[in-house]
């Protein structure tokens, strides 16, 4: 009878010690373990590199570990969807990126979440021109000669994107409609096997970031064409924008950031934007950034917001206008 009044009071101890440690780390200070980062698409893409270079510098600016974690699919709807419906504690944030908060939705109608009413904007890491840049052994080296070579052969050639339905599908449909070209889309899951095939000339050319694209143009594996960005950039001189080529709807950058599901609470929204910023304050972190093409920005959440309000109202006008369809 003894004995099991001592196991009982030992389980009743254990129990009463383990809630209360439960307890204790329900209210320590944010954040008490690893945060998550979720990349909606596959490792070597732009997303991907921007989520490394600020993971490490925002886990001491926090004071734990940010872990990144690779989710591609649906032109980045996978990945996007599970940060959607991750618990709104801190601990599982995503990178929005332009695919995912605008034109995937704006042109797929069966995208699993609402990209304003499902997510709670946190900042906007980096802004991020795209480039179309094609295989050494195409016969055109500039736009002029690109253009030329398409109307001669209508339907022979093939754009490669990380993903159906992303920035890079949706910017090269437009060029088409633009341009009045025919050329036929091959989309990959993530920027890094859509530049592998693109380099092995699989495919003869790809739109995708610069900053993903950029070592396969500086070692002469890929032949860039032109560039979505306000001026000329300093990694590519010699390359000029869509604009000054005459088709500014073209010339939209991609933004990549951090959001966490709905309902984050506002002093872990504002705890983890400080910590973003303190790391793009690093030099080592702006150098990383700025050496792969991206143009930093670390904007406050409400302008994050509006920017991807903003930005999904542009993506389905183009849609509308030129009358796209997923096929």
């Amino acid at each position: 009878m003894i004995c099991r009044v001592a196991v009982s009071a030992g389980l009743s101890l254990f129990a009463a010690l383990l809630l209360t440690a439960n307890a204790q780390a329900q209210f320590a200070p944010y954040p008490n373990q690893a945060i998550r980062l979720l990349v909606p698409f596959a490792a070597g893409g732009s997303s991907d590199i921007v989520a490394r270079a600020v993971a490490d510098p925002l886990g001491k600016a926090l004071g734990t570990s940010v872990i990144v974690e690779n989710r591609s699919g649906g032109g980045g709807a996978v990945g996007a969807a599970e940060t959607a419906r991750a618990t709104p504690d801190g601990y599982s944030l995503g990178v929005a990126t332009l695919s995912t908060t605008a034109t995937n939705p704006a042109i797929n109608p069966k995208i699993p979440y609402d990209p304003i009413a499902d997510f709670t904007p946190i900042v906007n890491i980096a802004a991020v021109p795209s480039v179309l840049a094609v295989n050494p052994s195409f016969p055109a080296k500039d736009l002029a000669g690109l253009l030329a070579e398409l109307k001669r052969n209508p339907s022979k050639y093939a754009f490669a994107t990380a993903s159906t339905s992303g920035s890079g599908h949706l910017q090269m449909e437009l060029f088409k409609s633009l341009t009045g070209t025919a050329i036929t889309h091959v989309p990959y899951r993530g920027s890094g096997p859509a530049l592998n095939d693109t380099v092995a000339g699989q495919v003869p050319m790809i739109f995708d970031s610069l900053p993903s694209a950029l070592p396969f143009i500086k070692d002469g594996r890929l032949v860039a064409i032109a560039i979505t960005a306000p001026t000329r950039q300093s990694s590519l001189p010699n390359v000029p924008t869509f604009k000054e080529a005459g088709l500014e709807p073209m010339n939209r950058m991609a933004y990549y950031g951090l959001y966490g599901p709905k309902n984050l609470p506002a002093e872990i929204v504002n705890k983890i934007h400080a910590g973003v910023k303190t790391a793009l304050a690093d030099p080592a972190v702006r150098e990383r950034l700025e050496g792969a093409g991206a143009l930093i920005v670390g904007n406050t959440p409400a302008q994050f917001a509006q920017q991807v309000k903003e930005t999904l109202a542009v993506y389905k006008k183009v849609v509308a206008d030129a009358k796209l369809k997923l096929d």
